[in-house]
């Protein structure tokens, strides 16, 4: 009755916004399904130490799941990418673009590809940004962040096939692994049906799996999520003012499916706990994931991003007339008195860089310290004052057996940690039938994202010692005192901190994203903070790249459609500020992530 009453005001209210009943009956056979009852078969199962040291579940690789190339946003992405290749250019640009990230050698392969000049600068000795990977004194490489790639990334996986590097994915079966809080050791997977379409395959993903949710609350989820299958991304953007608790409440969710599913969400994609969160952060992911048969399947790069995917941009760039610099930090902006644009770039050991366009693909809290006193009274500038990095840790712990574990990514649903995954299971590189390697997100890390302390402030023995807490807590026939011999040991561990990571994407921090057209002609903007529909990702940062190359072109061939982006009303034009300017030289002042505290950590 509860599901019928709150069905039909869904129903009521989306008539009179203009949905037809047509178009919601589209979703009839979704809630069918929902409504059913009756499937029982959970995958559930426990993680046990293989004590000969030489089981493994790692599976043969799998090839590109052929649905992912079918999509609508694959075949937009598809044909951005083939403006490039299209564009008539009648006069080269030189394209100085600050930062080797993702959206910088994504805008500077995109650029190459139409005719025009990049050169990147990038700060630090090592290229990716977020993604950026070292290797240490034994010869391991440390990461950044544990980086999944999924099905619903159309322009990551577009700049894949166009690099021709596609069999680098090592791509999962298509399943959702969560550990079980309640039963210590044990984990329950959502099971995605093979050949099935969108939106069918999740709701038997979804019915299927018994544990986590009861069929009453699974219903009870539908009245809200409906007008996200109907009406889109108009709705999901109206709703980044909410939290995700704000909107359970106006949609009568029931605390359960937040402790069971948001809260997970929550700390795999931003790092955060879902009272802190914009609701239109998990809407985005779940439109995704629904109306995409394969959207929701993973994989891992078969090994570190800098030699596995970044260095293919480079070779692709630089075959097109393009260069790709490393350890070129810039000092400032210079701009025209007259007419505000940029004149030259000064790097910090006093070298000049003059150029036709410049691109910031630098993390917002990075661009925020080198904005020009002349630029700073505009409101395009005055809004990033609105986002900031969030704080994450990135822990890899070497163990001295191998662990049964998944061949997957995994939420450990634990007050400390977000996602994991045992890497030498999953990544060719890391590959090993002896010794486990787990690479854990450790989020939230700060008091203002939800932790219990300042985390990032910690020791690395600290950290370490309360990550295996609730490893034995979540493991407990694995790992910990209760296990003869105390279980399996670490013998090798690392920390980095990245104080300042994908920007927070709190309420109402959407209308605040800059586009990537700035008020100075010559000027542009991407980073995966930047306007574009995919949120602070690896997607997110490709597909901002890729749109300002676009600006870029369109302003080179006198194109109106790389316009400036309606700043928010409530930002308002202020008093001119100096920059306060880079300080250190470390990967943190980087906007990076780096291993150990102070201006020194032994790694680019």
């Amino acid at each position: 009755n509860f599901f019928r009453i709150g069905l039909h005001r869904r129903f009521a209210d989306m008539k009179r916004r203009g949905v037809t009943e047509r178009s919601a009956m589209k979703i009839l056979p979704l809630l069918l399904l929902f409504s059913a009852s009756g499937r029982n078969a959970a995958s559930a199962f426990s993680l046990r130490m293989a004590s000969d040291g030489t089981a493994t579940n790692r599976s043969a690789r799998l090839p590109t799941p052929s649905r992912i190339k079918k999509t609508q946003n694959w075949r937009e992405a598809a044909d951005l990418s083939s403006k490039f290749r299209n564009e008539e250019t009648q006069t080269k640009k030189k394209v100085a673009i600050i930062g080797g990230g993702l959206s910088g050698l994504a805008c500077a392969k995109y650029l190459a590809d139409a005719g025009h000049e990049p050169t990147v600068y990038e700060a630090r000795g090592v290229l990716g940004g977020k993604v950026s990977a070292w290797q240490d004194e034994d010869g391991d490489w440390i990461e950044t962040g544990l980086h999944i790639f999924f099905g619903a990334y159309p322009h990551m996986m577009n700049l894949f096939e166009e690099l021709d590097i596609e069999k680098r994915l090592q791509w999962k079966e298509h399943r959702m692994t969560f550990a079980m809080q309640e039963l210590p050791g044990q984990f329950t997977s959502f099971e995605f049906p093979p050949g099935v379409p969108a939106p069918f395959n999740m709701a038997a993903a979804i019915l299927t799996n018994t544990k986590m949710l009861t069929l009453e609350e699974k219903v009870r989820m539908v009245p809200g999520l409906l007008p996200m299958l109907l009406e889109g991304q108009s709705f999901i953007d109206a709703q980044d003012e909410l939290s995700v608790a704000e909107f359970m409440k106006k949609y009568g969710m029931p605390e359960r499916i937040n402790e069971e599913i948001f809260v997970a969400m929550g700390k795999a994609l931003d790092f955060t706990d879902p009272d802190k969160l914009s609701m239109s952060v998990i809407l985005t992911a779940m439109n995704r994931f629904i109306n995409e048969a394969d959207g929701s399947q993973t994989a891992f790069l078969d090994g570190n991003q800098p030699a596995r995917l970044c260095q293919p941009m480079v070779d692709h760039i630089t075959a097109r007339g393009g260069r790709v610099l490393t350890g070129m930090p810039i000092a400032s902006i210079e701009v025209h008195p007259a007419d505000n644009s940029v004149t030259r770039l000064l790097l910090a050991d006093g070298t000049a860089v003059e150029a036709d366009c410049y691109v910031s693909a630098m993390p917002v809290d990075v661009l925020k310290r080198l904005i020009p006193a002349r630029w700073s009274p505009l409101p395009y500038f005055r809004q990033l004052a609105e986002l900031e990095g969030i704080p994450v840790l990135n822990l890899q712990l070497w163990f001295d057996r191998k662990l049964r574990s998944v061949d997957g990514l995994c939420f450990s649903r634990s007050p400390l940690l977000s996602v994991y995954a045992d890497m030498s299971t999953c990544c060719a590189e890391h590959a090993s039938d002896t010794r486990s390697m787990l690479e854990l997100v450790f989020a939230p890390a700060t008091e203002a994202v939800g932790a219990d302390r300042n985390w990032l402030a910690a020791d690395d023995a600290e950290i370490i010692d309360a990550t295996l807490v609730e490893l034995a807590r979540l493991f407990p026939t694995e790992l910990g005192p209760g296990v003869p011999g105390g279980g399996a040991q670490v013998v090798k561990s690392t920390v980095v901190r990245v104080p300042r990571s994908v920007y927070a994407t709190t309420p109402g921090r959407n209308k605040f994203r800059p586009g990537q057209s700035s008020p100075i002609p010559n000027f542009f903007v991407a980073g995966d903070f930047a306007a574009q529909k995919y949120l602070g990702s690896m997607e997110g940062a490709v597909l901002s790249g890729k749109l300002a190359a676009e600006a870029v072109c369109d302003a080179a061939a006198g194109r109106k459609s790389g316009e400036v982006r309606v700043v928010h009303e409530s930002i308002k034009a202020g008093n001119e500020r100096e920059p306060v300017g880079i300080r250190g030289n470390h990967p943190i002042a980087f906007g990076g992530g780096q291993m150990k505290a102070g201006p020194n950590p032994g790694h680019p």
